[in-house]
């Protein structure tokens, strides 16, 4: 017999929560006192066997889970109109009632403009999530915001990759991860004022309120790009900490901060690194940089409780 624990409950005789069940016989039995607590149960896994998991996938009859990133959402159904299962031939009356069959299938479901739509959407988020190494959960949240802006009709007369990259972004700002908009346009097939617009009108309709970034975040994809050691970049984020107590990034772009923070680290360690490299890398102008550095530095001449403040002056 096949026994194995089921789900924590309590035996009602002894309050025993060791409870076996038989699915030979269909019973729910005390392991403690062998009392029968249930019967009729039903074995609800399949009635195959499979040995390796190549096996298990050819023989299972499930289709893949319901998901945003399918334009049917991965419900779709076929009809075969003039065979049956074992390929036999349909008589006249059958074939006329799964031709109607199909035929309230495919008005069930979207209409040919959404499906048309939506083939073409999914098909440009999945490039795009894949040339911007997004995870799965964001790819999810993209395809949902694209999909509540088709149904409010805001896509109408607009560009469908516009809309696509603005609801990437959008994604990533919900789930913190550090894509700039900039970014998400190069990897488009559209201009970035385009997309800035979109984005602006999908914020607006859907009424999304976007958490801010923190500078902290973006320290390391900067010193990647330029190659900038372990160190120097941990010191970077210990300014922006020290700054972050003194409140003094409150307003201020969170990448503008992120890179006058590593220009500070790097001229504390003696990296070699000028300022219109760093304002390249993090996406950003050397003016904006180099009032950010202002402020940042003014920030941490007014605090009076950094540890070591010889190492954060510049040289």
């Amino acid at each position: 017999m096949n026994y194995h624990d089921a789900a924590p409950t309590e035996c009602p005789r002894c309050q025993c929560s060791h409870i076996i069940i038989d699915t030979e016989v269909g019973e729910e039995v005390c392991g403690e006192c062998g009392l029968v607590i249930s019967e009729g149960i039903f074995d609800r896994g399949p009635e195959w066997r499979a040995f390796t998991k190549d096996e298990s996938a050819r023989r299972s009859r499930a289709g893949t889970g319901a998901s945003l990133l399918l334009f049917d959402k991965g419900m779709s159904t076929t009809f075969s109109q003039y065979r049956d299962a074992r390929g036999n031939p349909l008589d006249v009356e059958t074939i006329s009632r799964m031709s109607r069959l199909k035929s309230f299938d495919s008005r069930s479901k979207l209409n040919d403009t959404w499906a048309r739509n939506l083939s073409i959407a999914m098909a440009e988020l999945e490039r795009l999530s894949t040339a911007l190494h997004l995870p799965q959960v964001v790819r999810e949240q993209a395809a949902l915001l694209y999909r509540q802006t088709l149904g409010q009709d805001l896509i109408r007369g607009r560009s469908i990759d516009a809309f696509v990259a603005a609801s990437m972004h959008a994604a990533c700002r919900l789930h913190g991860i550090p894509r700039s908009l900039k970014s998400v346009s190069e990897a488009s097939t559209r201009e970035h004022s385009e997309i800035a617009r979109s984005y602006r009108l999908l914020l607006k309709e859907l009424k999304l309120k976007m958490p801010i970034d923190d500078p902290m975040k973006f320290v390391s994809g900067i010193a990647s790009k330029l190659n900038i050691g372990r160190d120097t970049e941990q010191l970077a984020i210990d300014i922006l900490r020290k700054a972050q107590e003194m409140d003094g990034l409150t307003g201020k772009g969170p990448r503008g901060m992120a890179a006058a923070a590593l220009y500070k680290a790097c001229a504390a360690n003696h990296v070699k690194r000028i300022q219109k490299e760093i304002a390249a890398a993090a996406g950003t102008t050397e003016v904006t940089l180099r009032n950010r550095l202002n402020g940042l530095e003014k920030t941490l001449f007014d605090s009076s409780r950094m540890e070591k403040p010889g190492q954060l002056d510049d040289e």
